[in-house]
């Protein structure tokens, strides 16, 4: 007699699934420009000091601060410095003219910015205002030290990290290759759009959505097409897909449904870790691996639902962290901030709910009217999820998690 398995909580699946997760050896060398969304295979380290030289802060005055002490001080200038040239010693008693960004000559300690300065004849200055040794000057190596580590391992990178790594000379940066992933789509239903949609049919949304959210996480995507209802032919999919791919992705055919063949397959050819969590929508999300046919390794699997809330929702509460794991990301814990519920949800489910919300214009979040697994609309027309615990009721007015949609889609 087949005894039912208690379903596993979101932390605990989420646990299990991370701990399949190794990042992938292997890397590349590619441009700096080129390295937005990748993951550092190695920490950038800065050769040298940022700023590279005491430099002013300002357009201004370079002058020794002893020299200023009481203020409204004639001195003549002596020398005028632009930024990229090198300047001269300042001179005792004498004020150079400097623009931001240029070296502070030496013997200088102070810049005084133009505005508390006034010109006098063709090549003097008054300085209304006593300066501070240091004053408005950017100090050597302040931003970024010599020998420091600029960046970790398993930084993804944005505009601005690339932005950093060039700043110290960085043309080319360490890379993971990318993740490798075979998309798969069960169901005799499915068609695509620009195709009749004859009666009894759907068009296969996740095929978008899915494949755009792998792109997004910089995978190399490879379309394995839409499987029939067919336990043989999924086999032979899965086997296929195994041979060259980092992980399988899966939507639709893994619930309990007579035509639901995914999870037999996947158990003829591997393995399930996962199966059946604890989370609304999505309880059907599968986790395991499949074993190469020409080779001792294996591919992993995971397996969505074939709703496309459902589908979308546990893409990026598991197999987007699962993803940036493989990459060597560390931190793939979502952001979630507090937030108001401006609406009451008195059903204490036994799972975990993610609900579909907005931000509304005093801070609060609405919630949207239709919250079946269906309803893509919701998607689009909410900013993030509400992250209601098993037999949790939510008043008007409490203070609920709020995972934005921004958090787990940068």
């Amino acid at each position: 007699m087949n005894v039912k398995q208690p379903m596993l909580s979101v932390d605990a699946a989420l646990e299990r699934i991370l701990s399949a997760a190794a990042p992938i050896p292997e890397s590349e060398i590619v441009s700096t420009l080129d390295a937005d969304g990748r993951i550092l295979a190695e920490a950038l380290v800065s050769q040298l000091n940022v700023p590279p030289e005491d430099n002013a802060a300002m357009d201004g005055y370079a002058v020794r601060a002893a020299d200023c002490a009481q203020g409204d001080v004639q001195h003549r200038i002596s020398q005028r410095i632009p930024a990229g040239s090198s300047p001269l010693p300042l001179e005792a008693g004498t004020a150079a003219r400097i623009f931001t960004g240029a070296s502070i000559p030496p013997g200088a300690d102070a810049v005084v910015m133009q505005e508390l300065c006034e010109p006098h004849g063709a090549d003097g200055v008054i300085i209304h205002r006593a300066p501070k040794a240091g004053e408005s000057i950017r100090r050597i190596g302040e931003d970024i030290k010599a020998g420091s580590v600029l960046l970790p391992s398993g930084t993804r990178m944005r505009a601005q990290e690339t932005g950093l790594a060039a700043s110290v000379g960085l043309n080319t940066v360490s890379v993971r290759r990318r993740v490798r992933v075979a998309v798969l789509f069960t169901g005799s239903e499915l068609v695509m759009p620009g195709q009749p949609l004859k009666p009894g049919m759907i068009y296969n949304s996740n095929y978008f959505t899915l494949q755009n959210l792998l792109k997004r996480l910089g995978c190399r995507v490879t379309d394995c097409g839409t499987v029939a209802d067919s336990l043989d032919a999924t086999i032979e999919s899965l086997r296929l897909a195994s041979s060259e791919h980092d992980l399988i992705v899966t939507s639709g055919g893994v619930s309990v449904g007579e035509e639901d063949h995914v999870k037999p397959a996947v158990q003829a050819q591997g393995h399930l870790d996962v199966w059946q969590i604890a989370i609304k929508p999505g309880k059907p999300l599968a986790f395991g691996q499949i074993k190469r046919a020409d080779s001792a390794g294996s591919a992993f699997f995971v397996g969505l639902p074939g709703n496309p809330v459902s589908s979308f929702i546990t893409f990026l509460l598991f197999v987007r962290p699962f993803i940036l794991r493989l990459q060597g990301v560390e931190d793939v814990a979502p952001r979630f901030l507090l937030a108001r519920a401006d609406f009451a949800w008195p059903k204490a489910e036994e799972r975990n709910h993610f609900l579909r919300a907005r931000i509304n214009s005093s801070g609060g979040l609405d919630l949207f009217p239709n919250q079946g697994s269906g309803v893509l609309t919701s998607t689009v027309w909410g900013d993030g999820l509400v992250d209601k615990p098993p037999g949790h009721t939510i008043k008007e007015g409490d203070m609920v998690r709020f995972v934005p949609f921004s958090s787990v889609m940068d």
